[in-house]
């Protein structure tokens, strides 16, 4: 039987996926990723505490455990990525990027070298066969509060194939009882809200301290041009945003959008934040070959979002276009729409701006 490397990061969910495996007779190794240059930070993936729970972690639990440095991959792949996203007016998901980059790109690739035969992760999805398409599948996690199906959907057919997902059918307590029963430390480990690199929130202070990033202020204006006030720059602002605005109007105010040629924030009223209609580019069919037109499906904009019917068309471009049957708040350029049938993730791409 060959060895699994389970990627343990130090929460309770990868410790359950190691322990599901390893109860399930399977030779199972645990690998933690060291991903920032700054390893004693509090909050970082990859930090001293973190790898030090998940080498505890892996004792109780008697599977031998490797640090694996990816932290230079992480630093071109994503944070690079994250800070000329926001250059350029997006509001971009590093999660996505880094599950592709590192996590189900260069760590798999360093397991398959290393005589494992899959990687295992704590994500709250499935991985399935369909025999009759002859292709892989990924699926929504059974617990769907907790489902990360969406952060996923830039895998591929070759990362599907040598890839286990052990607690894609449970649900959380349940897990954590399991971990708790075993002797588990981390059972009661609170789950990660913030992005890694970012665990304080400030995604300004980031910006500016890790990509030399100065906001340039400019004006904040309505749909038909008028000033409204001074913005002060436009990496500050997302679509939706109403909080910190600084503008006193007889109405509340959100960023509707930003235009990125003009240096201008556009606001409005909540009315303005609604669209049927999207494009997206970077597209991945990852449960389907790319359909010859249009096709029925669910589809959300956003992580914590519920789907919502629509119906996607390939471009010629390679793009896709989304409509939904009914208006979506706060479509954000940046973001990634990911496309499903039923449980199945048919696929995504990035919302352009």
């Amino acid at each position: 039987m060959a060895r699994i490397c389970v990627a343990m990061s130090g929460g309770v969910d990868s410790a359950g996926a190691a322990l599901l495996l390893q109860r399930a007779g399977h030779d199972v190794s645990g690998v933690t990723l060291r991903l920032h240059p700054y390893k004693d930070r509090p909050g970082l993936c990859g930090s001293a505490e973190d790898i030090e729970t998940a080498k505890a972690v892996a004792a109780a639990i008697g599977i031998p455990h490797t640090v694996l440095d990816l932290s230079e991959l992480f630093r071109t792949a994503v944070m690079d990525k994250f800070v000329a996203e926001y250059v350029r007016g997006r509001t971009p998901n590093p999660c996505i990027d880094c599950n592709r980059e590192i996590k189900f790109g260069a760590l798999l690739d360093w397991a398959l070298d290393h005589g494992a035969g899959a990687i295992a992760t704590g994500h709250y999805a499935r991985v399935a066969y369909d025999e009759a398409a002859g292709r892989w599948l990924l699926l929504r996690g059974r617990d769907r509060r907790k489902d990360q199906s969406y952060v996923l959907y830039q895998l591929t057919q070759r990362q599907l194939a040598h890839l286990l997902l052990p607690v894609g059918t449970y649900e959380k307590p349940a897990l954590r009882a399991m971990a708790a029963e075993a002797g588990l430390g981390n059972a009661d480990k609170a789950d990660s809200q913030d992005i890694c690199f970012v665990p304080d929130g400030d995604y300004m202070s980031f910006l500016r301290r890790y990509g030399g990033v100065e906001p340039v202020p400019g004006d904040f204006v309505d749909e038909t041009g008028r000033v409204l006030g001074r913005h002060r720059g436009l990496e500050r602002y997302t679509t939706g945003q109403r909080k910190g605005l600084g503008i006193s109007a007889g109405a509340p105010l959100y960023v509707v959008r930003k235009d990125l040629g003009a240096g201008t924030v556009v606001l409005g009223p909540d009315s303005a934040l609604y669209t049927r209609e999207l494009t997206a580019d970077g597209v991945n069919w990852i449960s389907i070959p790319e359909p010859s037109g249009p096709m029925a499906v669910t589809a959300k904009t956003r992580y914590s979002q519920r789907e919502a019917a629509a119906t996607v068309e390939p471009l010629p471009d390679g793009r896709i276009c989304v409509v939904f049957q009914e208006p979506q708040r706060a479509v954000t350029a940046g973001q990634a729409v990911v496309l499903y049938d039923g449980e199945r993730v048919v696929g995504g791409g990035t919302i352009c701006g």
